[in-house]
């Protein structure tokens, strides 16, 4: 939170933007009762801001309004956009200019799910905003998906209805600050309450607003522990992704991708598509960086990060941005979503961390518990070799240094083929590391672009990536 920003009551919020005469617009919500228009309802002052409310609960009626849904799901982004684009357009087609030359036109929309009475699903919902900044100006967006904490719907729809206020009036006061704007959604709220794991600017107003700094940012803040985004650097919710897919996941700092890593995912993907309990057609690959090694050279490094996910996102690549320093946590995350096969590659070294037992000291039952939830899904490691700097051996399962008392451990997961190695690795690529690999970039020196994949050498001198000065690289040659 901001110490030189006054956080504003919901209340306070609502009767402000009552009181802005050239605010006007529709509140449009399915679910959870008209939480959010009430607020403004309640604030006072509310016919010079509310041109409509209206609350299509009812199935049929909400068709009939604003169409089907191919899937039949009612709490999901496109009916979300539905919502906001009739509304919206509906308020441009019956208020003419004439009479409302300085009116800035909005549309506000939710479709929620609360838990249920039986408490087996825990609720979420979609919010948005279609506004102008001014009149007559094309109209932006703010999307963003929730997931509700509070164990009671009484609860979770206040909570809601708190959270569609604090966006409306973020979208209107913050819109030229989108960090501020993000940060705003949670006043008077906190994470216990609400999760928010996905959010979108579009518009004339958020065209310098990159959507995976704002997908950083959720994380950054502590607003949820993972998000993710696709090839075109769209913002991804989870379960619209995951839901019912066999998910094979790499984690790395990727700083740069190497030949290595590319060698892994294509390996890896080979023996997991091979596998009985895995649908080749329903394999979801993700390329995971931790919140953690992006905090590796201190704070968080935008630009860093963003070399990093245009590189991964030229080679096609979905990419997850995880607090989940521990792998049994993003295990956890991922079985929100499926009960199919899911498998992890990594290094030996990596798995050697996984081994550790100082990892596990926050949990009662120690690594134990950590194996527990990893080892009682359905979950496969695919392990790569790696050599050893200071011995210069090779690491597999069989000569893996896991320490004596652990051993009986993993000889029944290797028994058992919970971990396999892949076998057939390049051994030609064995000795590029990343670390070297981004140190020649800045240095200027030759050589760097043998260790990484065919046109990846090319983005990174294109776009002056990692460091990469073309002055450096002169200077290096010509001496």
């Amino acid at each position: 939170m901001d110490i030189d920003r006054v956080v504003l009551s919901a209340k306070q919020k609502a009767l402000r933007i009552n009181l802005n005469q050239d605010l006007y617009g529709t509140f449009a919500e399915i679910g959870a009762g008209q939480e959010v228009v009430r607020h403004f309802f309640q604030a006072g002052g509310a016919s010079g801001t509310i041109a409509k409310t209206i609350s299509a609960y009812d199935k049929d009626f909400s068709d009939a309004i604003y169409g089907q849904e191919n899937k039949g799901r009612y709490v999901c982004k496109p009916r979300l956009a539905k919502m906001l684009d009739y509304e919206y357009n509906l308020i441009e087609e019956r208020l003419t200019r004439d009479k409302h030359p300085t009116k800035r036109f909005f549309a506000f929309a939710n479709t929620v799910a609360t838990i249920n009475f039986h408490k087996t699903i825990q609720g979420h919902g979609w919010f948005g905003v279609k506004f102008q900044t001014e009149p007559g100006k094309a109209a932006n967006s703010v999307i963003l998906h929730v997931r509700f904490h509070e164990n009671d719907a009484l609860l979770q729809q206040a909570s809601g209805g708190v959270l569609g206020v604090n966006l409306i009036y973020g979208c209107f006061f913050f819109y030229k600050k989108p960090k501020d704007l993000l940060k705003s959604l949670y006043d008077n709220l906190d994470r216990d309450q609400i999760e928010i794991d996905m959010i979108q600017m579009t518009g004339p107003d958020f065209e310098d607003v990159d959507n995976r700094l704002m997908s950083l940012q959720l994380v950054k803040n502590g607003m949820t522990d993972a998000v993710i985004f696709s090839p075109d650097g769209r913002n991804l919710q989870a379960a619209d992704l995951l839901y019912k897919k066999n998910i094979l996941a790499i984690r790395g700092s990727f700083r740069p991708v190497t030949k290595v890593n590319i060698d892994m995912i294509m390996k890896g993907y080979k023996m997991f598509e091979a596998e009985n309990r895995v649908d080749p057609d329903n394999i979801q690959v993700l390329f995971e960086i931790t919140l953690n090694n992006l905090k590796a050279d201190g704070d968080i490094d935008e630009k860093d990060f963003l070399d990093r996910a245009d590189i991964l996102c030229s080679l096609g690549q979905t990419v997850l941005i995880s607090n989940y320093q521990k792998y049994y946590k993003l295990v956890e995350y991922f079985s929100r979503y499926t009960k199919k096969r899911m498998g992890l590659i990594m290094g030996t070294n990596n798995l050697l961390d996984v081994f550790n037992e100082k990892y596990y000291r926050n949990l009662n039952g120690g690594i134990l518990e950590a194996f527990g939830i990893l080892f009682s899904r359905d979950l496969k490691m695919y392990l790569y070799p790696w050599r050893d700097n200071n011995s210069g051996e090779l690491l597999i399962t069989e000569n893996a240094p896991i320490y004596p008392r652990l051993k009986p451990l993993y000889d029944y997961l290797i028994f058992n083929k919970r971990i396999i190695d892949i076998e057939d690795y390049d051994k030609d690529i064995l000795d590029i590391y990343s670390r070297e690999c981004l140190e020649m970039i800045r240095e200027g020196s030759e050589g760097w672009e043998d260790m990484v994949p065919t046109y990846v050498d090319t983005i990174i001198k294109d776009k002056r990536l990692f460091g990469y000065s073309e002055d450096a690289n002169a200077v290096k040659t010509s001496s």
